[in-house]
């Protein structure tokens, strides 16, 4: 089951458009490519790091 939930959380981390990888979350601009930033109700922080961004309404 554990894999289950990794492969979901893979399909929407990317989409496939025109025949080229996107990926729909922005990075983290400490860790580089590849570590995502979790999107959270009133910021975007990083797991990793603990890189964190506050959005303004």
């Amino acid at each position: 089951m554990a894999e289950d939930k990794k492969e979901l959380s893979k399909r929407h981390l990317y989409e496939v458009e025109d025949g080229k990888l996107v990926r729909k979350r922005e990075a983290c601009p400490k860790c580089g490519p590849g570590v995502f930033l979790a999107q959270h109700k009133d910021r975007v922080s990083c797991g990793r790091c603990g890189y964190t961004e506050f959005t303004r309404k």
